[in-house]
């Protein structure tokens, strides 16, 4: 996909900027573990946190994090509103930096291995979430990797989508043991192209269902921690044949990832 020209303005609309510190752990989680390789792979290791919010906390965040997979990682947080960006700016270092402009990324013409992009596109309408997916994927570094996720305000459910050159490839689950009843309590955190569609002839809402009919069948293991229970849960549903893309050492976590297909919008 060749790469866009700039527009005149920021594409997109200043977010509510809600933000917490360590709100967006599971996903820095997921991309500094099994994701961690597109990172070591590229020859410019830049990386984008779209739309951080009031307060740069979860840029902050992220580059510690990723620095841990590789040192000379560099993290620009990209902000609508200047007067974010403005105040995020002492918290400024080599690696970290902080620019105003929205979903065409400002980044002079460098093409970023990853964008993470979290609690932005949920108040976008249905009909738009594409053209931005569309946008930011056509400024992705080769293997690049557009992370399109929301999570509750503390962090404890959080859902995203990992969206490459070619399109969306899977969807996350990663909730936290104890802030949830049934799987399915995640659903109103799934990300904007899956939240509607949780209704009956969905495929999304087939695999929440079929999540919580593992989780219940698996309640004899609640006596051996969550953790256990979860890691049954989802062993069930890769043996039932459902695209399960990862293993018991994420399972552990409360996290579970399937193949988009599964859950694709019909």
């Amino acid at each position: 996909m060749p790469p866009r020209r700039p527009p005149t303005r920021p594409l997109g609309t200043i977010t509510r900027g809600t933000t917490n510190p360590n709100r967006l752990r599971r996903v820095d989680r997921w991309l500094a573990g099994p994701q961690s390789f597109r990172l070591r792979r590229a020859a410019d290791p830049l990386v984008v946190d779209l739309g951080y919010g009031a307060a740069p906390v979860t840029a902050v965040e992220l580059f510690a994090r990723l620095r841990a997979v590789r040192d000379d990682v560099e993290v620009v947080g990209v902000e609508i509103d200047p007067a974010r960006v403005a105040a995020a700016e002492p918290l400024a270092r080599p690696g970290l930096s902080f620019r105003q402009g929205g979903f065409e990324l400002p980044l002079d013409g460098r093409r970023p291995v990853v964008v993470r992009a979290f609690n932005v596109l949920r108040q976008y309408g249905e009909d738009e979430y594409a053209a931005y997916w569309d946008e930011v994927r056509g400024r992705l570094a080769p293997g690049g990797l557009l992370v399109d996720g929301t999570c509750d305000e503390i962090g404890r459910r959080a859902t995203w989508a990992a969206v490459g050159a070619d399109g969306p490839s899977s969807l996350s689950i990663s909730l936290r043991f104890g802030a949830f009843t049934l799987p399915s309590d995640v659903a109103e955190r799934l990300p904007k192209a899956l939240i509607h569609r949780n209704v009956e002839g969905e495929r999304v809402h087939a695999y929440l269902r079929a999540l919580d009919k593992a989780w219940l069948d698996a309640a004899a293991l609640a006596s051996f921690g969550q953790a256990q229970r979860w890691r049954t849960m989802c062993a069930s549903l890769k043996s039932a044949g459902w695209p399960l893309v990862d293993g018991p050492a994420r399972w552990r976590l409360g996290e579970v990832t399937v193949a988009w297909d599964a859950v694709a919008p019909r």
